[in-house]
């Protein structure tokens, strides 16, 4: 039987080599930037491709395209027990690794090459997950470096685990070492060439189109004619009539774990024969890598479709979450300048500072009678302004909290209301259905903040009157806590609290000026608003931060769709020029 190397693919020439890596580079890493946290429907089995199309990168095409005239590596993989480990070791002339009929037998994968090509193959390169080691292991995250100078120069054989492993990390391990090779050399028996797992790697190998040669091994010298028709045909059905087949007959197997030389003959020629002719080795990993980036390229839409979709999901919930904390903050600032505040115990604390009004008459009065009325009226005022500070924190804080309670209540039931939403709750250890534990303490910190500014606006503004009577007897203190009340009491105060605000004003406009007060009180009311909203919005960005974890950018799917095309646009052009020459 005559046996030719695969035919090559339709990678660039030379002058597209440096384009086609910086390109598959971008697309690694637009895919790195594409995550699919969402467990929206489907999404299970794209985010198992998105996994494999960055491995098949990182483990092939990258190092592949870096080094393209690295040598040629033959991944040797196929069914338990087809005795791909003695078809190594009889290949390379003595044992690299160990058959047996114990099974897994091979669970870390051994590599062979020719000692000079030793610098192809570290850590940097090929498979860069996998750790170098020089002595046997069964650690499933190692590969053994074997040199042997039986392996010609520009080749280098891997004995891979069983695709049908019991064991799933060997599973998994031996599609990752295909997928990481030029060349699959496919072993299966008589027993097994039939089997439905080996024949779903090797549609994937059509699907990739990496070259390929089928070993049909273990089978007794009589039934090697008749099975190899059959697995002939079931190749050529299944799309790989023109990749080489050879056949190993059963023989006896040494202590060292070989076949007699020359049952593996024709083989180790053929893949000497590739090795030696630089066009033929050319071929076969033109035909491989070109076949891996039509593939990686090919799946790379459909997982911008579904980032497309997450990023849609999340800006749904974000949106749903911003339009719940809009009207949250809204309603708190209207509550905090139209007089709701002033009830309850900020009320009475308030009514007992300015009293029935002597304190605004004696203010008023004229000058000869203002030392007098004003020690009566002011007794005790200093202390009574603390305790409205005091209530006016207290206030505050609690519409604050309010607003943001309910808030993050309505939010959290909008989120829940989608399957992926409640994930996305769950997924922080933030409670997102309640105001944020630290949010009391933060308000209280800005009312007092706020309450220290209307002092220091008092003290700007004041000018000569600072020198007054009059506001020597309030001081500070006691206008600031003034000017506070009549911010929060709204423009046309009116209910029980509406006499004591006209005092309050009053009190301002006789101690400061109408001008003068106009302007404060204007000022005190943005200051808070700021305050407020400041509040409001780190309560706000408490929903942002589960969606944020992930760093799933609006732009994503199109950063994504656009590096597949940089890539696919310089395959085409490859194609259009009809050359097999190297990248």
């Amino acid at each position: 039987m005559t046996h030719q190397a695969p035919r090559g693919g339709d990678l660039p020439g030379a002058g597209l080599d440096g384009r086609m890596l910086t390109e598959v580079v971008r697309l690694h890493g637009a895919l790195k930037a594409a995550p699919l946290p969402l467990d929206l429907p489907g999404v299970s089995a794209l985010r198992i491709g998105r996994d494999h199309v960055i491995e098949q990168l990182e483990d092939y095409v990258i190092p592949r395209l870096t080094e393209i005239e690295a040598p040629m590596l033959v991944v040797v993989g196929g069914s338990t027990g087809a005795g791909k480990s003695t078809l190594v070791n009889t290949l390379v002339g003595h044992k690299v690794t160990t058959p047996g009929l114990l099974r897994p037998t091979t669970r870390s994968p051994v590599l062979v090459h020719h000692p000079e090509d030793v610098r192809w193959f570290g850590a940097d390169r090929l498979l860069p997950e996998l750790a170098r080691v020089s002595e046997p292991t069964a650690d499933q995250f190692a590969i053994q470096l074997v040199p042997s100078t039986s392996v010609p120069r520009g080749l280098a054989i891997l004995d891979a685990p069983d695709v049908d492993s019991v064991d799933e990390r060997n599973r998994e391990l031996a599609g990752q070492l295909l997928a990481a090779a030029d060349l699959w050399l496919f072993v299966t028996s008589a027993a097994r060439y039939s089997d439905q797992v080996p024949w779903d790697h090797l549609k994937l190998a059509v699907d990739r189109n990496t070259a390929v040669a089928l070993v049909l091994s273990r089978t007794p010298a009589d039934d090697v004619a008749t099975v190899s028709v059959h697995l002939a045909r079931m190749m050529a059905a299944r799309g790989l009539k023109d990749s080489p087949l050879f056949a190993v007959a059963q023989g006896e197997v040494s202590d060292e774990g070989l076949l007699p030389t020359s049952y593996a003959v024709e083989i180790r020629g053929w893949l000497e024969a590739l090795a030696s002719d630089v066009a033929a080795r050319r071929d076969v990993v033109n035909q491989t890598v070109a076949g891996a980036v039509r593939t990686v390229t090919r799946k790379a839409f459909p997982i911008a479709d579904a980032v497309q979709l997450q990023v849609t999901a999340v800006s749904d919930l974000l949106a749903a979450a911003d339009k719940v904390y809009d009207g949250a903050q809204t309603g708190l600032l209207a509550a905090a300048a139209d007089g709701t505040l002033l009830r309850g115990d900020l009320l009475a604390r308030w009514q007992e500072f300015v009293g029935s009004g002597e304190l605004v008459r004696s203010l008023e009065a004229k000058v000869g009678f203002v030392r007098e009325r004003l020690v009566n009226a002011i007794k005790g005022k200093p202390q009574q302004a603390e305790r409205v500070a005091v209530a006016i924190e207290m206030a505050v804080e609690a519409l604050v909290v309010d607003h943001a309670e309910r808030a993050a209540e309505e939010a959290a039931e909008q989120w829940h209301a989608e399957e992926y939403g409640a994930a996305l709750l769950a997924s922080t250890q933030d409670d997102l259905t309640r105001a944020g534990r630290a949010l009391r303490n933060r308000a209280t910190q800005e009312v007092r903040g706020w309450l220290d500014e209307l002092q220091e606006l008092v003290r700007h503004e004041a000018g000569d009157a600072r020198h007054s009577a009059r506001f020597l007897a309030l001081g500070v203190r006691g206008l600031g806590v003034t000017l506070a009340v009549v911010a929060l009491a709204g423009e046309g105060a009116s209910g029980p609290g509406a006499e004591s605000v006209r005092q309050g004003r009053a009190l301002l406009d006789t101690t400061l000026g109408a001008g003068i007060t106009d302007r404060l009180v204007e000022q005190a009311r943005g200051t808070l608003a700021r305050r407020l909203a400041t509040l409001m919005g780190a309560e706000r960005a408490r929903y942002l931060a589960p969606a944020a974890q992930w760093e799933l950018k609006p732009d994503a799917a199109d950063q994504l769709r656009q590096a597949a095309r940089r890539v696919d646009d310089l395959r085409f052009a490859a194609a259009k020029k009809g050359t097999g020459g190297h990248l």
